[in-house]
Formats: C-alpha cells, sequence, structure tokens
C-alpha cells in the first residue's frame, strides 16, 4: 500500500492544544462497524457500549518528565535534551537539540549537581548519554524535566500537564509520550465499568520515540518499527483469557494496548490466548496495517491520529481503510479535536 492511501486533510485549528476541562467531557466518536453508522457522544458516555462480561485493556506506562533544558558546560550554549530509553543504570539514549553542538566528551549541565556526558552515538542521531547527579535520579528528574508534550501542542509544557499527560491509573514509569486513549478515563468511569461487570486488565508497554516517527517508504510494507518494551502480568493475562473463553470482548484501550496484546498472542486450540507465564521484560516491533488479522482484540478505544501515521494505519487495519478515511473526514466536518490532548473514538 501507498502512503498516500493514509493522507487526509486536517485545519490547523483541530490540533488540541490544551487538554479538555474534564477527562470525561471529551467527545467520543462511536463507530459501528457492522453497519457503518456513526454516532456522535462524549466520553462519560462510554460504558453504554460496553457490556457486563467485556474486559477493558489499559496500559498503565507512566510518562517521564523527560525533557531538559541545560547549558553546554565549555560554551554556555542552550541544549535540549530528550530522554528516549534507559540503556543501564545511568546511561541513556537521548535525542538532543541541537544535535551538531554535542560531540563525544562533551557536558551538559542542568543544575549545579546534575549533569551528562557525552559518551557516544546513537541510531537517527541520538546520543548515548551518562548522568552524574545528587540523590535519586527519578526523583531528581521529577524536579529538573518538564513532560514532553509532542511538537503539535506548540507550548512549553506547564504545571497542568504533569497531572494531565498522565493517565488516572499510570504505575510504571518508562514512557516519552502518553498512551493519550487513557487520558479520557477518570477513577470514577473505572469504578461504574467494575460495578457493571466489566473486567479491567492492566499492561504495560513503554511508549518510545519509534512509535511517531513519520514512515519515510513510500510503500509501507517497508517500514519498520522500533522495539519497544512490554509486559503482561500473570493476572491480567488470566483475566483476558476468561474473558475471551466466556464469549466477552476484549476491549482495547489505545494503540499501545492493542499491540500489546497481539504481540503476547499465541496459538491455542482453535484460537488465541496470551501465556499466562514467562511475560516478563519483552520487546516489540509489530507493525499492524491492513491485511493483518487481529487475534486478541474485538474493539479499540483511540484519539484521531495524524495522516499517514503507523497509527492510523493499525485503526485501518481493524476497520478498513477507506471506511476509517470516511470516518476522519466526518471527524474534520463535526470539528472533532485531534491527537494527543484531543478526542476520542470507539470502534465497535
Amino acid at each position: 500500500m501507498h502512503i498516500n492511501d493514509f493522507d487526509y486533510e486536517l485545519p490547523l485549528d483541530l490540533i488540541a492544544q490544551k487538554p479538555a476541562d474534564k477527562r470525561e467531557n471529551s467527545r467520543l466518536l462511536v463507530v459501528h462497524r457492522d453497519s457503518g453508522k456513526v454516532e456522535h457522544k462524549h466520553f462519560y458516555n462510554i460504558l453504554d457500549y460496553i457490556s457486563q462480561g467485556d474486559c477493558l485493556v489499559l496500559n498503565n506506562s507512566k510518562v517521564l518528565p523527560a525533557r531538559l533544558f541545560g547549558v553546554k558546560s565549555e560554551t554556555g550554549a542552550k541544549v535540549e535534551f530528550l530522554l528516549i530509553k534507559r540503556i543501564e543504570g545511568d546511561r541513556w539514549e537521548t535525542m538532543v537539540k541541537p544535535g551538531k553542538r554535542l560531540k563525544t566528551g562533551d557536558r551538559v549541565d542542568f543544575a549545579c549537581d546534575f549533569s551528562a556526558f557525552i559518551v557516544g552515538n546513537g541510531e537517527d542521531g541520538t546520543r548515548i548519554v551518562d548522568f552524574e547527579y545528587k540523590g535519586i535520579f527519578l526523583e531528581r528528574l521529577e524536579e529538573l524535566g518538564s513532560m514532553p508534550l509532542p511538537p503539535y501542542i506548540e507550548r512549553a509544557s506547564e504545571l497542568e500537564d504533569k497531572d494531565r499527560y498522565q493517565t488516572v491509573y499510570c504505575k510504571t514509569e518508562g514512557s516519552v509520550a502518553a498512551p493519550t486513549a487513557g487520558l479520557h478515563f477518570t477513577e470514577e468511569l473505572l469504578c461504574k465499568a467494575k460495578e457493571k461487570g466489566i473486567f479491567i486488565a492492566y499492561v504495560t508497554l513503554h511508549v518510545g520515540i519509534g512509535t511517531f516517527r513519520p514512515v519515510s517508504c513510500e510503500k509501507i510494507e517497508e517500514h519498520h518499527m522500533h522495539f519497544e518494551e512490554y509486559e503482561i502480568s500473570e493476572e491480567s493475562a488470566r483475566i483476558i483469557n476468561e474473558t475471551k473463553r466466556e464469549g466477552g470482548r476484549i476491549i482495547s484501550v489505545g494503540t499501545t494496548s492493542t499491540r500489546t496484546l497481539e504481540s503476547a498472542a499465541i496459538p491455542f486450540e482453535n484460537g488465541y490466548t496470551i501465556a499466562t507465564k514467562d511475560n516478563m521484560a519483552r520487546e516489540t516491533d509489530i507493525f499492524i496495517y491492513p491485511g493483518y488479522k487481529f487475534k486478541i482484540i474485538d474493539s479499540l478505544i483511540t484519539n484521531f491520529h495524524l495522516p499517514k501515521s503507523t497509527l492510523l494505519m493499525l485503526i485501518s487495519a481493524l476497520y478498513n481503510r477507506e471506511d476509517i478515511m470516511r470516518v476522519y473526514q466526518i471527524a474534520v466536518e463535526e470539528k472533532y479535536r485531534f491527537f494527543s490532548y484531543g478526542d476520542a473514538m470507539l470502534i465497535i
């Protein structure tokens, strides 16, 4: 398939720059795959479409305040870091800006007792850095770092973002971008889901920068995803498998939860299951695009994604490309808010 098959026109004023006043007040576009029917609701209506015995699967990865602003110690030049992935100990792979200014051996200071040394080059222009600091690294990062808002949010990160660019159920630190479909859930909504008899299962996939890197190949089949770490606990695997056995639907909250479940699927009898053991510290580079046959998930809650993105390709595999592009056109006409802080879509 050609990359232009996943392009669409989006007015810039529809790119959400701020979150909704309340998480659950985001709009919700409901897509019925069997009939093609589209409904316009709000996210607080989401449980109307989820039944007793269904299972919501949520990614509980926590976003690191991974953007750091410092100065090159030798010259005082301003430098920006975006931490991508911990390699081991205090060594990280990092995006740097401006990259040409930083070479192996250079030092960057973020505070009088928090510095980084460039020790090598990574992939795609990244740098490998060693941090030196006093205290506990994640506590210092919380003190000095800011949330890594995506570049289409054209403002600096604010204090509010440390709360609103996290899900209310985040737990395990490691992502450099939020699993944004989950941003709409509140603790009250999750409690109501449990009261209704809806199962909740948590998985962890640490969102890396590769998820959002543009597809540079004209033929999308030639694109390669970067590896991301994921984990599914034995308890979550049990809940998901029992839901499927009993005829309930697996409703994935976000493309990261989807990629996690589909990566962990193994053949079982006449279908697929999630292994209940040995789920620790796996990696996936799964790329889902039209033609893919889903093994675990039945429905998907997701935000609206960038043109030509791998995320748009994934949802086009769950429904189909032509209908997804039709739905996106409706969303534009109805002035839904797009991308990370935007509105949501339920594909059932």
